[in-house]
């Protein structure tokens, strides 16, 4: 019997993560599903995951922090067994604005989640996967976003800048891991239809955002992670160090 991979998602309590855990359980996934501080919407995304029939396991802590990813990857080791699939989706974006009104606080949290979260994943992620040291070799799927190439000048440079950089992160790393039997890939959303937006300050954004798409709307959650799945799948098996966007043409 062919073994079932075990991929951690962060931030899958809701949005594009939580899209992305019921869609890899419907794929064959046992879940591991990290969130910050929603036990309902995490505990209501691990009851989907579990009626698509796989295991899910949801774990409360914060990326940013060494502890918390550690506590992450020991849990789902302990649970499920050996990770095989990590997709870093945990970001957060502070207020809209510009730079010079940013508070020093917002700035410090952007680059601790959305940059050093994403590093301390996937160092554990390294550690664990590498055929040299025991694994199962994996797959590594960077949350990045549009905002890396447009600069998002006006509403938050500091994020678009940690985006930029994890575009860098997957491109450096799929060729550093690729000999340990691990593909390194990143998928960049464009203006999707989550709650971010409210959180951010601005609700209405996406459809305000409608009429400079290309496609003359904002992507869903379930658009997002049908990208993930796929670089996740056997059928993405010669794909790394690509950022694949997912944005409507912008």
């Amino acid at each position: 019997m062919a073994r079932r991979p075990v991929t951690i998602v962060t931030g899958g309590s809701r949005g594009i993560g939580a899209a992305t855990c019921v869609r890899l359980a419907a794929a064959g996934h046992d879940l591991v599903l990290g969130y910050a501080k929603d036990d309902a919407a995490a505990e209501a995304t691990a009851a989907r995951v579990r009626e698509a029939g796989a295991r899910c396991v949801t774990v409360r802590g914060d990326t940013s922090q060494e502890c918390g990813v550690e506590r992450l990857f020991d849990i789902a080791g302990a649970e499920l067994g050996t990770v095989t699939g990590l997709v870093n989706n945990a970001g957060v974006t502070g207020p809209l604005g510009r730079l010079a009104d940013a508070t020093t606080d917002d700035l410090r949290r952007v680059v601790e989640v959305n940059l050093l979260g994403y590093l301390l994943c996937c160092r554990r992620a390294a550690r664990d996967m590498s055929e040299a040291g025991g694994g199962y070799g994996g797959v590594i799927v960077n949350v990045s976003s549009a905002a890396a190439t447009l600069g998002s000048p006006g509403e938050y440079v500091h994020y678009a800048a940690t985006k930029a950089a994890v575009d860098t992160l997957t491109v450096g790393l799929a060729k550093e891991l690729g000999p340990d039997g691990i593909r390194v890939n990143a998928v960049a959303p464009g203006i999707v239809e989550t709650d971010m937006h409210a959180a951010m300050g601005d609700p209405d954004r996406p459809a305000r955002a409608a009429a400079g798409i290309p496609l003359g709307r904002p992507g869903q959650p379930e658009e997002i992670a049908g990208a993930i799945a796929w670089l996740l799948s056997p059928e993405a098996s010669y794909t790394t160090g690509t950022v694949l966007r997912v944005a409507g043409g912008r």
